[in-house]
Formats: C-alpha cells, structure tokens, sequence
C-alpha cells in the first residue's frame, strides 16, 4: 500500500514540477559533469535501500560511465579524518586526477566554497549527482544547485540510504524542486545517444555490470562470427 501511494504521490509532484519546464531537455556530453558526493567507507554502512553489492556495483558503473564519455568529474567528502571515513578507494583510483574536494566540516558541499568553485571551472550546466546519504548529502546538494541555476539529474541507483521510506521522501522533495530523477542507465545511455556511435565500446559497459546484458552482447558476438563465416 506504501508503495501504490508513494508511486501516485511521485505522479503527482512530477506533473506538477513540469508544468512551466522544458519536459524532455538531454543530457548532453559537452555541458555535463558528474558529482559523487560523500561515497565514503564509514557512510557506506549506513545504506539499507540496496544490497551491498547491488550498491557499489552501482556507483562503479556511473563511475565508468562518467569514464567513457570523458566528462568532468568532482569528489568531494566530508570529514574523511572522522567517522564517515574515506573516499571509497576504487572510485578515488578511477579518477585519480579529478578534483577531491575534502570538506572540512560543511555537511552540504554547496556551503563549501571551493566545492562550488571547482563546479563553476567545468563551465557545464548539467550536473549528474550522486552519493551517501540520499536525503542529506545529496539532496541538499542537488536542491542548491537547482537553486543556482543548473540543470540537477540524481542518479536514484547510485545513492542511498537509511530505508525505502526515507529514500521516497527525498526523492519527492528533489522532485518538486525540479531536480530529475534518473538511474546509471539511463544516464549512459541518454549520453551515448546512437548505438553507431560506439556499439562495441557501449555495449562493453553495459555489460561490466548488467549480466544480463553481458549475454545479449555474447549473443551479438556470436552472430557476428557466425555471418563473417558464411561469407567465406
């Protein structure tokens, strides 16, 4: 019953967010950055809206997604010498040279003058935002930024938090601000806009963390094999 009243109520706030916008405005490589705020080792613990695995397997594949296409990036954290702990290691070792904003103490890293500073040096507009907690360190995040004039898109499986409950309540906050909601999927793939583009190289990152999909491009190669070889 939560879950049809949540849904309707999502419905609700969505229609009415987009009554005076633009309803279908892209993400665009060259005018987006990627913001992870606050994926930490000591926060991690606190998220219970996806299964471990499920959850990291999530921000890796945003991670890489922001990889592939080449976009700006920006981490930030919040007091990594305290209990929330560091940056997760693998997301540092992805980006090695992306700026690494490490807040002092400012638990919205809008407060946070050289986190706001290393934004605005991208020059983008559209900023992808994920990170731990959903209801704290993001929202506070993406409703500062919609505030300033970006295009806000949360990426809803890259985040988490303390229940479902919570979750839903941030997100129809965000959502009547204007903020978009939206999952790592559907990111890269709003980004990698045509497959003859890239199919070889999109399909590989889908498949580094959709199984799934990781057979349709087995399949794929398959025939691929199996029509060169009847051509010989």
């Amino acid at each position: 019953m939560r879950f049809s009243i949540t849904a309707a109520l999502v419905g609700v706030v969505t229609l009415i967010s987009v009554v005076s916008a633009d309803l279908y405005n892209r993400l665009n490589v060259s005018d987006t950055a990627f913001l992870f705020v606050d994926h930490q080792t000591g926060l991690l613990s606190l998220v219970q809206d996806y299964s471990p695995d499920t959850f990291i397997n999530n921000i890796m594949a945003l991670a890489d997604s922001a990889k592939y296409f080449g976009v700006d990036t920006i981490l930030t954290t919040s007091r990594e010498d305290g209990p929330n702990g560091i940056i997760l290691p693998e997301l540092k070792k992805m980006f090695p040279d992306a700026p690494h904003i490490a807040r002092p103490g400012q638990i919205n890293a809008w407060d946070d003058p050289d986190f706001v500073k290393a934004v605005k040096k991208t020059g983008k507009k559209q900023l992808v935002i994920s990170g731990i907690v959903t209801d704290v360190c993001v929202t506070f995040v993406a409703l500062s930024a919609k505030k300033a004039g970006y295009e806000v898109f949360v990426v809803t499986d890259a985040s988490g938090t303390f229940s479902e409950a919570v979750r839903d309540a941030s997100w129809l906050r965000m959502q009547s601000s204007g903020v978009q909601l939206t999952n790592w999927f559907a990111v890269a793939s709003e980004l990698g806009r045509d497959w003859r583009k890239d199919i070889d190289g999109l399909g590989a990152l889908f498949a580094k963390h959709l199984p799934g999909y990781s057979h349709i491009m087995e399949s794929f190669a398959a025939a691929q094999a199996a029509a060169l070889a009847n051509k010989q």
